[in-house]
């Protein structure tokens, strides 16, 4: 387990706290296959039948490289600055390149990484037969430099490929060691995590990479500062200083890593003068009034909260001027850089740091430097003549002395070669090692007491060893504890109806809002889709088909009896009631096209009271004819001057009256509580019904029951005279069709409240279109027969035979 210490100055290191577990890779993400080249590649030509792309960046060449069967990708910083160049677009861009001087601490970092690798690749036990490769790259914490590494291990550099062949494969990792910064590791884990490249840092530290929803590829082998921060704020506590000034670097390390250390000194009661922050890129100016700062202030104490570089522009600033006494409280990032202990005013300092570690063999590794192998690297070349002071290239600094071979790097007291208190270095080992191990559980394999392994296996994503109690929850379930196991033993219940989760292993689900519903997976919310019967459903056209028939009928009917208007058979049968008869009835038909489609405030409201004043006045018509048929029969008898009472006036009277006590019933509803349309959410969990909504219920009831009242009456009077001695005796056609009237909207109540959905409404259009189909087929077709077909019967002769 790694132990964040305390540590005091440039020599000495006191255990502090155990705050986290080293970061294994249980579950390394494999190599993705990729059929595409990437974000690098741009030009496309043809060759025969094969497309070929050729790469159209300039790869970036690594500081150290190693072919081997699996590519290792190691970025961490050697510089601390950046080749900035300002171009006239008149030549093409170059790679951003890191300049400054040189960390030989850096150096040491890259070479323990391969110090690694070659332990590895002369194992017997792990990836035995297999070697190894890396490709290893100064970004000199810059956020340019480590994105263009990062396209460059996603990407491979091979300058040509076919895309009917594999995708470049030179220089493409299975996972990189690195940033050594959080700023630049979250650039590229961002762009390494589509691929499902893993990430493994050894000194990016900020809290924010904890994030698995958004760093899902990202490991590290060094503890969060969450930890680092509650462990400043302790010390700061322990030695009684309650008024203390704070810096930070301005970046995600700095921020976050500051924000952290402010929330946990408030909670230790901790006063805080000033806080600033700066970057080491910052214009002198910047720097020089963060120095002003810390030398006026009152607080003896100053907690930084930086990384190394940004740490050592401030204190050289410092250094050209004096300043009081004050005790430095510094982050790991710094306060265990040998360099930066260097600074007379930073003896006493305390910091907390990594627990130091021993790696047998890792001195001999870093001191066996031929001088062939260090003129062959130029990283090395850099290092050897800024560590002797000499040169070896005929082109570097003529000031130098020329190196004549007697440099000893055994006698060189560098970063490069303490190795006396190893703890970044020792985080970079175990991060090579943990990328080995998932790689060994991925292609070797132990058959009768020999390990196998398999150099031609291509990964695929996500492979790796995993040792869970619970496979991870998918989206659209939650955990569920299992009863009397530990937290890690848990069950995936899918989420209940309505609800959903949209994370992997949530702890529960939530409900999509009350106009949304789930997708099949459960793991999305989507608007419930709106259902109502509009024009464009086979039903509707077939309603509407039906009514539009129902209402030429009824004029087709209208100009035949117009036609024989003079005939008989129509003028025995209350012509005039008839043409009103026939008017109302294509109203009828018509109203029901009202109740098709999207319902609004207007069709809402038009659709009810249409439909009930039409019918009543075709009652009425009916009622009226009904009542001059006995009428008709009573003024027969000697001395009855009945038919007085019931001439056309009467009866043009009697509809009129009869209709607008339905038009005041109509009016009293529409003023009072109309018709709305509303959206149904509760008859349906997983679709909204757009419906009308009666608005007041009394209202809708008192219409159709003055409708059944009046239909009612009329059927008793027409059974009355149903059996009249007449010829032709109307009644008996009336009583059909009200018995037809009658029993269809009988029959509507129940299958309209029963009915589901949007077929509510298509019950309402069937009643009206059924009753009036019954009108006119049984009062008006008989007629029509006659007067079209039997003309012998239309004559008065006929009618006035008796039975």
């Amino acid at each position: 387990m790694e132990m964040w210490t305390v540590f005091i100055g440039p020599r000495f290191s006191v255990t502090l706290l155990e705050l986290m577990s080293l970061v294994l890779l249980a579950r390394l993400n494999g190599l993705k296959q990729r059929t595409e080249p990437g974000m690098a590649v741009a030009g496309v030509s043809t060759e025969g039948s094969s497309i070929k792309c050729t790469l159209q960046g300039t790869p970036r060449l690594p500081a150290f490289s190693k072919d081997g069967d699996f590519i290792i990708g190691g970025v961490s910083s050697i510089h601390y600055q950046l080749y900035t160049v300002i171009y006239n677009y008149s030549t093409k861009p170059e790679p951003p390149r890191c300049t400054g001087s040189f960390n030989a601490r850096g150096l040491r970092f890259f070479r323990t990484m391969i110090f690694a690798i070659e332990q590895i690749n002369n194992s017997t036990e792990l990836l035995p037969g297999i070697k190894l490769g890396y490709q290893i790259y100064d970004s000199c914490v810059s956020v340019p430099v480590s994105v263009h590494v990062a396209f460059q291990l996603s990407n491979g550099q091979d300058p040509v490929f076919y895309k009917d062949s594999n995708c470049s494969q030179s220089g493409v990792v299975m996972a990189a060691v690195g940033d050594s910064g959080s700023t630049p590791s979250i650039s590229m884990s961002r762009i390494m995590g589509p691929f499902n490249i893993p990430l493994v840092s050894h000194f990016a530290t900020c809290a924010c990479l904890s994030d698995k929803q958004q760093f899902p590829t990202f490991f590290r082998t060094i503890p969060s500062d969450q930890f680092q921060a509650d462990v400043l704020a302790k010390l700061v506590k322990h030695f009684g200083w309650t008024w203390i000034g704070a810096i930070h670097s301005d970046s995600d390390y700095g921020n976050n890593g500051m924000a952290s250390f402010l929330e946990a000194a408030l909670r230790e009661g901790i006063c805080v003068e000033y806080t600033e922050s700066f970057f080491r890129t910052n214009p002198l100016s910047k720097i020089q009034r963060v120095a002003d700062v810390i030398r006026r202030s009152t607080a003896m104490v100053v907690v930084a909260f930086t990384a190394s570089g940004d740490m050592k522009v401030l204190l050289e600033e410092l250094a050209r001027e004096p300043s009081p006494p004050r005790q430095w409280i510094g982050s790991e990032s710094w306060v265990t850089d040998p360099l930066l202990m260097s600074f007379s005013f930073c003896a006493g300092t305390i910091g907390v740091a990594i627990q130091q570690s021993v790696i047998p063999g890792l001195r001999d590794f870093l001191l066996d430097l031929s001088p062939s192998e260090v003129a062959a690297s130029p990283l090395l070349t850099e290092f050897w003549e800024d560590a002797f002071n000499c040169s070896l290239r005929t082109t570097a600094d003529p000031s130098k002395r020329e190196c004549d071979g007697t440099e000893d790097i055994k006698t060189l007291n560098s970063p490069y070669t303490e190795i006396s208190q190893l703890r970044i270095s020792n985080m970079i080992y175990k991060a090579v090692y943990a990328i080995a191990h998932a790689i060994h559980n991925a292609v070797c394999q132990k058959e009768n007491g020999t390990i196998q392994c398999d150099k031609h296996i291509r990964l695929e994503p996500k492979q790796v060893p995993v040792s869970v109690c619970s496979e991870s929850c998918p989206p659209g379930t939650h955990k569920v504890l299992q009863k009397g196991k530990p937290i890690c033993c848990y069950d995936c219940v899918p989420c209940p109806e309505g609800e959903i989760s949209n994370m992997t292993d949530s702890p529960d689900c939530f409900p999509c809002s009350r106009e949304f519903w789930h997708n099949a997976k459960k793991d999305a919310c989507f608007p419930k889709p709106v259902e109502f019967l509009s024009y464009e459903e086979v039903l509707s056209v077939f309603l509407a088909a039906f009514s539009v028939s129902g209402a030429c009928l009824a004029i087709i009917t209208a100009a035949i009896f117009f036609y024989y208007r003079t005939t008989p058979i129509v003028r025995a049968n209350n012509s005039e009631l008839s043409f009103l008869l026939l008017f109302s009835l294509t109203l009828c038909f018509l109203c029901s096209l009202t109740f098709i489609g999207a319902p609004s405030e207007w069709s809402c409201m038009l659709r009810h009271t249409a439909f009930g004043i039409t019918f009543v006045l075709c009652i009425s018509c009916v009622l009226g004819k009904t009542v001059v048929v006995l009428m008709a029969f009573k003024a027969t008898l000697p001395g009855n001057n009945v038919m007085k009472w019931f001439g056309p006036p009467q009866q043009r009277m009697t509809v009129v009256s009869l209709t607008f006590f339905q038009v005041l019933i109509c009016t009293v509803w529409l003023v009072f509580s109309p018709p709305f349309p509303i959206k149904n959410l509760t008859s349906y969990k997983e679709k909204i019904i757009l419906e009308c909504s009666l608005g007041s219920a009394v209202g809708f009831w008192a219409v159709l029951g003055y409708i059944g009242l009046l239909a009612v009456f009329c059927f008793v009077l027409a059974v009355l005279a149903r059996k009249l001695p007449d010829k032709f005796n109307e009644a008996k056609l009336i009583t059909f069709s009200m018995l037809i009237f009658c029993a269809v909207w009988i029959t509507f109540i129940p299958a309209y409240v029963s009915s589901p959905r949007k077929y509510t409404v298509a019950v309402e259009i069937f009643a009206i279109l059924a009753s009036s189909f019954g009108l006119i087929l049984c009062i008006f077709a008989p007629k029509c027969f006659i007067i079209l077909f039997q003309p012998e019967k239309n004559t008065k002769k006929y009618l006035m035979t008796k039975n």
